[in-house]
């Protein structure tokens, strides 16, 4: 273990954000680089020797947190590369985008601040990097058996690659122009720069793993075609399908789904464009959802220079401790202070859009909304709280309803779905369709990418036992399970 005492004699330290005022003039990760090198060795030995490591249960991946905890105290870098690289295929992923449901689920964290174990994953596989311990593993001998991925976000990726190792010849689908799904085009620059993807698609692809763009499976090429093709399938093809918000006024020009306005932001980083389409630049913004698209809405938002940012949300404001409810070692819902809300704008809790107004060109000018409050359990507007505000460009970030529909991927394959209109899968994650598999936000809905990440893995393994009966990959998890996730 770690110093045995490291977690009496050292504090929680967290990475060093770069100042407000100099992050908004670029689009580069908010944390000022190398901050963390310095402090993680001491960060890391506050890990205590606390018998049954619950952040392992917290934890989906199931990641070896005390072993490379261990190695990062006593900076064996290579060794914890290991470790980390042993549960999870992408940690540079998870370390700067997971919500580390392990640090709610530490023993530490019943009476103390938490490890700081998504700091550490982070220094981990950074210092691997650059230190050139990350390498390609190529399959020692090819299987003869192809398998084809549709989708490329974390859960595609993670299936992909250990599809690959285990030597079968692995091609990944993919709709977008570039690889990556939701973390190319969905997470803002500032949160994880594109050059963690583009390495990993490096090594995958020295590692014998094809990547084809540009294809949506269902229109460009037919699921029953690509099936012909290969001999299995995992649709790892998320939940794209955006929960609208049916009001009065809801298609007036200046009102988007999330998923319209953040790619164009990306794109304008990746070169595609000089200046985004749909842009905040001197305008009243409103983002309609509280979650973390949401937030990834209002730091775009003020990077691009609007005059104003307000983001909305149904619920009440949640508490800053947990809930009686929500008891150690769940993952609660606490009042969240992301880098975006840092860097300005107001947050409204408990309010309602009703409707919007536009000028006579069909613009959106206004946002009605009013106050709510649950009685008996119901939602319920407030009498007297109507009012609205200023509303140039409204942004809807109310989470995802379920895979594309419209595509004929579902219909085309024979997909059977579940009470949800997930993509239904058994224990071996395998859909209705013999040989056909689901993994990610496809077969479990709007989720987090640890999860996805599991996900790929187990489908992974059941593919693997599909194809030569019997499989080494490891099984994160199963369907069913929901780790101590609420």
């Amino acid at each position: 273990m770690a110093d045995p005492k490291g977690f009496l004699n050292h504090g929680r330290e967290v990475a060093k954000s770069r100042p407000v005022d100099v992050r908004l003039k670029d689009w580069n990760e908010v944390y000022v680089a190398g901050s963390l090198l310095p402090i993680i060795s001491k960060q890391a030995s506050r890990c205590m020797d606390c018998g049954i490591p619950f952040c392992h249960n917290g934890c989906p991946l199931g990641n070896l947190i005390p072993e490379w905890n261990d190695y990062a105290y006593r900076e064996d870098w290579a060794a914890a590369s290991e470790r980390l690289h042993a549960t999870n295929n992408f940690p540079e992923f998870t370390g700067r985008l997971c919500p580390a449901p392990c640090e709610s689920a530490c023993v530490l964290g019943i009476n103390q601040p938490a490890v700081t174990i998504k700091n550490v994953e982070v220094s981990i596989i950074d210092k691997a990097w650059d230190s050139g311990d990350v390498e390609p593993q190529a399959p020692e001998r090819l299987s003869g058996k192809t398998v084809a991925v549709i989708g490329s976000g974390p859960a595609g990726l993670a299936a992909a690659q250990q599809l690959t190792r285990a030597g079968h010849t692995v091609a990944v689908y993919e709709r977008a122009d570039r690889v990556g799904g939701l973390l190319r085009y969905g997470i803002p620059e500032f949160k994880m720069e594109k050059r963690h993807i583009n390495r990993r698609i490096e090594q995958m692809r020295a590692e014998g793993t094809r990547f084809r763009t540009g294809i949506e499976i269902g229109r460009d090429l037919k699921a029953t075609d690509l099936r012909k093709r290969y001999d299995a399938v995992v649709i790892a093809a998320g939940a794209t399908t955006a929960r609208d918000l049916p009001v009065p006024g809801r298609e007036l020009k200046g009102v988007y789904q999330a998923m319209e306005y953040l790619p164009l932001a990306n794109k304008v980083q990746e070169g595609d464009f000089v200046a985004p389409p749909i842009t905040a630049e001197g305008k009243h913004v409103v983002v309609i959802g509280g979650g973390d698209t949401g937030a990834d809405c209002v730091g775009t938002a003020h990077r691009q220079g609007a005059a104003s940012v307000t983001q909305l949300e149904i619920m009440p404001r949640p508490g800053e401790d947990r809930a009686p409810n929500q008891p150690w070692p769940t993952f609660p819902m606490l009042y969240k202070v992301t880098s975006a809300h840092e860097e300005g704008g107001e947050r409204v809790y408990s309010v309602s859009t009703t409707h919007f107004e536009g000028d006579e060109d069909g613009n959106v000018q206004w946002l009605h909304l009013s106050e709510v409050e649950f009685i008996d359990g119901k939602l319920t507007s407030k009498p007297g709280t109507e009012r609205k505000i200023p509303a140039q460009l409204v942004t809807l970030a109310m989470g995802f309803t379920g895979t594309d529909r419209e595509n004929g991927l579902v219909e085309q394959f024979g997909l059977e779905l579940d009470e949800r209109g997930n993509i239904a899968r058994d224990a071996d994650f395998q859909t209705n369709v013999p040989g056909v598999y689901v993994a990610g936000d496809a077969g479990r809905g709007q989720s987090l990418i640890v999860w996805a990440i599991a996900e790929g893995r187990s489908a992974a393994r059941g593919v693997d036992r599909f194809l030569t009966g019997v499989s080494e990959l490891p099984a994160p998890i199963r369907p069913t399970d929901r780790s101590l996730m609420v």
